[in-house]
């Protein structure tokens, strides 16, 4: 077991748990039994990811060791990839759940092999490089600091970045011979958020409320590489409150920046790029001027500290990038798990359909709805891409779901109903083209356009429905009509989403109305409309989401 901690259960020491989820890292002592894991906010480790069950699996002590145990969650529980109902743990052993690759806890970690890159990190910092006189010299100093940011650089992750910090403000400090350093980060609102302090002692720092404010907002706004304030201009420092108050006699201020060339701003008007964060020093009994040996110095750290701080930025946004790569893939399982569509088994008609995503998700969607009098298909198409028109997509197919499996409601009444809804909730922001078509066992056809490719009817001959509405959610006051026409048997009603007549070319052109028509009768399906339409585009992405569908009436009963 890990080092006792002062408690133990039966005379063990209590394990730790690390648990790891992006760049989050946090220990938990596995300090009651049973410890319990789930989704639930009440729960003993909390994960939020949709695929944990609420009550996923506990944690339990059974006197020869701890066990994990499945509470039979709906995607399982891991020890070390494998899925298991109840395993007793071993040290180090990576527990994953209800999705492998993501989130996970290791139980009872190896301290050392988890500090492994924090240990090599340390070894470099205090190497020092030969020096003919036997003593350390401000170059030998820059080359410590050199080769330490190095190897920060190759190894830094959020894991290690607490260490990296602080171990340039060692090297900072021993280089100025400061006595206190801090780093600030630039958080998204603005602010500046400490994240690492340190004295000459070594000692870790967490309070900055004695360091000089407005020192520190003049380094923020100069466009210098450096912002050095000592006795020299003591005149200047009575001015300042916190720099009397604490009776401050060098302050030193480094922005780090994103962009640098060789070090120096841009030019004299441009700061010198965005700002990452501040490398703050200050000192009680530092005298006289720095030298120019110590500008050449602060130039280098400001140099190499905002290539190592930028570097973590960079970690930092593919993280939450990657992070948000995850929610999305979340939001289009969900998504396609809601529209999923079982298309009933009719003796009058037959239908074909699919639907193609631009993005991971999208706004079109197409329903089939069956009730004892008709068969009914939707087709809709909300405004934009994305995550706002997949949402609006989903409600809206509730929706028209909703009204549509209740018998006889005129469809001129259901879009009048969702039109009401869109213009109350969304106000105009977002609004939807669609097309339903309700067919009867007589082949009596019902449809009502709003605002939606016209349907292609195919029969004895080709034929555009060409009555339209207003789209549904732009108008709060608009009215609606629907039609009706009798089919034929074997007649076909192809109905699409402008993803198909806007899909595109190499040279640009749209795939078009007209040349929807003069495909309609060659094809026999979606598959072979799907077929032509690739052909046409010739490896130009689709720029749209691309939904059709086909309703075939077969005889009447």
């Amino acid at each position: 077991m890990a080092t006792a901690i002062g408690q133990t259960i039966s005379g063990v020491a209590f394990p730790s748990l690390l648990f790891i989820n992006g760049n989050e890292q946090r220990k938990l002592i596995l300090d009651h039994t049973p410890f319990s894991i789930g989704r639930r906010t009440e729960k003993d480790l909390v994960i939020s990811d949709p695929r944990v069950s609420r009550d996923h699996a506990l944690l339990i002590w059974e006197g020869d060791g701890f066990y994990v145990q499945d509470l039979n969650s709906k995607h399982g529980t891991y020890v070390n990839g494998e899925k298991i109902e109840k395993r007793r743990l071993q040290k180090n052993d990576r527990l994953e759940f209800g999705v492998k690759g993501e989130a996970c806890v290791i139980f009872d970690p190896d301290r050392q092999q988890q500090s492994r890159s924090r240990e090599f990190l340390s070894q470099v910092s205090m190497w020092k490089p030969p020096s003919s006189s036997g003593a350390p010299s401000a170059a030998s100093e820059l080359e410590t600091l050199t080769l330490f940011l190095e190897a920060a650089r190759k190894l830094n992750t959020s894991t290690v970045l607490e260490e990296v910090l602080l171990t340039l403000i060692d090297s900072t400090l021993q280089l100025t011979k400061a006595e206190r350093g801090y780093v600030f980060l630039k958080e998204q609102t603005g602010d500046l958020r400490l994240v690492a302090g340190r004295n000459n002692r070594g000692e870790v720092l967490m309070d900055d409320s004695t360091i000089s404010r407005s020192i520190l907002r003049d380094a923020v706004s100069s466009a210098s590489e450096f912002l050095v304030t000592d006795n020299d201009d003591f005149g200047k420092m009575a001015g300042r409150e916190s720099v009397v108050a604490h009776n401050l006699r060098t302050v030193i201020c480094i922005p780090l920046r994103k962009t640098l060339i060789q070090g120096k701003a841009t030019s004299d008007s441009n700061p010198g790029g965005e700002l990452r964060g501040v490398l703050y020093l200050d000192s009680k009994f530092m005298f006289g001027k720095m030298s120019q040996v110590n500008h050449d110095i602060l130039r280098a750290i400001a140099t190499e500290a905002a290539s190592l701080v930028e570097n973590a930025f960079l970690v930092q946004v593919e993280e939450q990038a990657r992070r948000n790569q995850q929610e999305l893939n979340i939001a289009a399982d969900i998504q396609k798990r809601l529209m999923q569509v079982t298309i009933p088994d009719v003796p009058f008609a037959k239908i074909q359909a699919k639907n193609i995503s631009s993005k991971e998700i999208g706004g079109d969607f197409f329903d089939v709805i069956r009730t004892q009098e008709s068969l009914t298909v939707v087709v809709t198409d909300v405004s934009g891409k994305g995550i706002s028109a997949a949402l609006l997509a989903s409600i809206l197919q509730g929706l028209l779901y909703a009204q549509l499996t209740q018998q006889n409601i005129p469809l001129r009444q259901v879009v009048t109903t969702a039109n009401r809804f869109l213009c109350e909730k969304v106000m105009g922001e977002k609004y939807a083209t669609l097309l339903i078509a309700r067919l009867h066992p007589s082949g009596r056809l019902e449809y009502i356009n709003c605002g939606h490719v016209p349907p292609v009817l195919v029969g004895s001959g080709v034929r555009v429905l060409e009555n339209s509405n207003f789209p549904v959610g732009l108008l709060e006051e608009a009215t609606f009509d629907d039609a009706e026409i009798n089919l034929d048997c074997d007649c076909r009603l192809m109905m699409v989403t402008d993803g198909v007549t806007e899909a595109e070319d190499p040279q640009g052109e749209f795939f078009g109305m007209q040349r929807l028509r003069d495909v309609a009768p060659q094809v026999s399906g979606i598959d072979d409309l799907l077929a032509e339409i690739s052909k046409f585009c010739a490896g130009t992405p689709l720029g749209d989401d691309c939904t059709a569908v086909q309703l075939q009436y077969l005889t009447g009963r």
